[in-house]
C-alpha cells in the first residue's frame, strides 16, 4: 500500500513537473488554474507544431467551464485543423472524455462544437450518440451544439435534416437556441425565405423568437440583398411590440457597411439620431471599417474621432482596420499617432500592419520613429525577434545611407 501510493505521489510530481515546465519554464512556482490557461493561451497563438499545441494544452488541463479555457481549446483546433492534424485532434478530444471532471452536458457539448470547427462531423455526430453510454444526459443544449458544429463545419444540409430527424429521435423538445441556431443556418446558407416555416413553428410550439431570431433573419435578407424583405421583418418585429433597438439597428448598419453601402448606413444613423437614439461603440466601428473599406479614410478618421468625443470606446479591431487604411493611404504620421494609442491599451496589429507602417515612416523620413517601434516590437514578442532584426538593420542602412 505503500509502495503504490509513493508511486501515485511520484506520478503527481512528474505530470506538475512536466506541466511547469511546458507552461512557464523560466520559474519552479507552481502556477493557478488561471495562470495556466494564460500561459497556454500565449504559447499556442505562437506555436506552429502540432504535437507541441497538444503538450500545451495537456499541461493546462484546460475545462470548459472557464471562458478563457474555452477560447483556447477553439485556437488549439483553429492551428491543428489549418495543419491538417486531424488524428491528433480526434486523440485529443477522446482523452478529455475519459476525465472523471469533464463527465458533463457542458464538456460534450463543447467536444461536438470542436469537432465541427476541425470538420470532423461524423465524430460531433459519434460523440452526441455515444453521451448516455457514458453517463451523460441529453438535453436541448447537446443537440444545440450538433447543430452548430455543422454550421461551424458549414454543412447547412446536414442541420435541416438533424433538426428535423432529431428531436423526435431523442424525445428532445427544441428550445429558443435551437430554432435561433437553424435560423442562423438557414441565413448563412442564403436561404433566410426557409425562416418565415420556422417562425410558423415556433409559434405552434408556443416559443417566442426574440430580437436574435429577427436579427438574424434581417442580416439574412440583407446578405441576399432582398431589402424588401428587411422591411417586412420590421414590421413584423413591431406587430408582436418587440422594440427595434440599438442592436438591431447596428446589424442593419453592418449589413449595408458589407455590401458597400456605406453612404446608406450613415443615413440609418443619421436617423437615429434624429429620434433621440444614442449610437455605441459598435455602431462608429461598423462604420469607420465601411469608409475604410470604401477608401474613405478622411470619413473614416472623422467617426473615429466623434466616437471617442461621444464616450464611445473603440475596440482592437476598429484601430487595427483604422492603422492599415491609413498606411495604405500613404498617412503614415496619422497611423503612428492612432498605433501609439492603441499600445497604450496593450492591443498591437498584426506583423503586415506593423512592417506597413514601419517603412513608411522610413519612407518620409521618420526613421527614429520606425526604430522606435521596432524596438518595441522585438521587447514584446521575442518570438518575431529576428524579422524585426532584419527590418531593423535595413533602417539602420537607409538612414546611414541618408546620413552620408
Amino acid at each position: 500500500m505503500a509502495l503504490r501510493s509513493k508511486l501515485r505521489l511520484t506520478a503527481l510530481q512528474t505530470r506538475h513537473f512536466s506541466s511547469s515546465s511546458i507552461l512557464n519554464p523560466n520559474s519552479t512556482t507552481p502556477l493557478t488554474g488561471k495562470e495556466k490557461s494564460r500561459a497556454a493561451l500565449s504559447l499556442i497563438k505562437l506555436e506552429k507544431n502540432p504535437t507541441r499545441i497538444l503538450d500545451i494544452c495537456r499541461a493546462a488541463s484546460l475545462t470548459p467551464e472557464f471562458h478563457l479555457d474555452r477560447i483556447v481549446f477553439s485556437i488549439a483546433v483553429e492551428k491543428l485543423t489549418e495543419s491538417s492534424h486531424f488524428e491528433g485532434i480526434r486523440t485529443f478530444v477522446e482523452e478529455l472524455k475519459t476525465r472523471p471532471d469533464l463527465k458533463t452536458e457542458r464538456f460534450f457539448a463543447h467536444a461536438i462544437v470542436l469537432y465541427g470547427q476541425a470538420g470532423l462531423l461524423e465524430n460531433a455526430r459519434q460523440t452526441f450518440d455515444e453521451m448516455p453510454k457514458l453517463g451523460v444526459g441529453r438535453t436541448a443544449k447537446s443537440l444545440n451544439a450538433l447543430l452548430f458544429s455543422c454550421i461551424v463545419g458549414k454543412k447547412y444540409d446536414e442541420v435541416r435534416s438533424i433538426f428535423i430527424e432529431f428531436p423526435t429521435k431523442y424525445a428532445i423538445e427544441p428550445d429558443l437556441d435551437t430554432y435561433n441556431t437553424v435560423i442562423k443556418a438557414f441565413c448563412e446558407s442564403g436561404s433566410s425565405s426557409s425562416v418565415y416555416s420556422v417562425l410558423a413553428e415556433m409559434e405552434r410550439k408556443g416559443v417566442k423568437p426574440n430580437a436574435t431570431s429577427f436579427d438574424q433573419l434581417i442580416a439574412g435578407f440583407y446578405r441576399e440583398e432582398k431589402f424588401d424583405d428587411v422591411g417586412k421583418v420590421l414590421e413584423m418585429m413591431k406587430k408582436r411590440d418587440m422594440s427595434v433597438g440599438i442592436t438591431t439597428y447596428n446589424t442593419r448598419i453592418k449589413s449595408l457597411c458589407k455590401l458597400k453601402r456605406t453612404v446608406e448606413a450613415k443615413a440609418l444613423v443619421d436617423g437615429m439620431i434624429s429620434r433621440g437614439m444614442k449610437l455605441n461603440s459598435v455602431t462608429y466601428s461598423h462604420l469607420v471599417h465601411g469608409f475604410c473599406k470604401e477608401g474613405n479614410v478622411d470619413e473614416a478618421k472623422k467617426l473615429f474621432k466623434e466616437m471617442r468625443s461621444k464616450g464611445c470606446q473603440p475596440d482592437s479591431n476598429c484601430y487595427f482596420t483604422l492603422i492599415y487604411f491609413l498606411c495604405k493611404g500613404e498617412e503614415f504620421e496619422t497611423a503612428w499617432q492612432v498605433l501609439k494609442e492603441c499600445m497604450e491599451k496593450n492591443w498591437v496589429p498584426n506583423f503586415s500592419t506593423m512592417k506597413l507602417l514601419v517603412n513608411g515612416l522610413a519612407s518620409v523620413s521618420k526613421v527614429d520613429e520606425a526604430l522606435e517601434i521596432v524596438g518595441q516590437m522585438k521587447e514584446k514578442f521575442s518570438t518575431n525577434a529576428d524579422q524585426w532584426t532584419e527590418i531593423e538593420e535595413a533602417l539602420a542602412s537607409r538612414e546611414s545611407d541618408v546620413v552620408g
